[in-house]
């Protein structure tokens, strides 16, 4: 079965601004780089999956996960947003995985931008 991400208008319409009109792919990505012990979950704009990315069916554009990091998130899950706060939240039916998931950049047009910044940082 394959992994299943619904994402809600809102968050559909905030993930599309992010793409800025370029081309790229979102990857779900459970970052601890620099982000102590527990790390988070964050969004990333890719210019392309990596090879060993497995495909996240949507009701949006593609997204992708880590082969190795698909083991910690759910077959069905929803991302949402909420009007007048600026990240996301992954969720499943089990409960939520973050309510605090931020976009991060990593597309080659966007490195060196504030965009691209390390998102534990944020």
């Amino acid at each position: 079965m394959n992994m299943q991400l619904h994402i809600t208008e809102l968050a559909a319409n905030r993930l599309t601004e992010h793409l800025n009109d370029q081309a790229g792919s979102f990857k779900i990505f459970y970052d601890t780089e620099g982000c102590g012990c527990n790390g988070i979950i964050v969004i990333l704009i890719v210019d392309k999956p990596d090879p060993l990315d497995v495909a996240i069916e949507t009701n949006l554009s593609p997204f992708y996960v880590d082969a190795k990091q698909q083991f910690n998130l759910e077959q069905q899950m929803k991302l949402d947003a909420e009007p007048n706060y600026p990240s996301f939240k992954l969720s499943s039916d089990s409960g939520v995985y973050s309510s605090n998931v931020r976009v991060r950049d990593t597309r080659s047009a966007a490195v060196g931008t504030s965009a691209a910044s390390d998102a534990c940082m944020l």
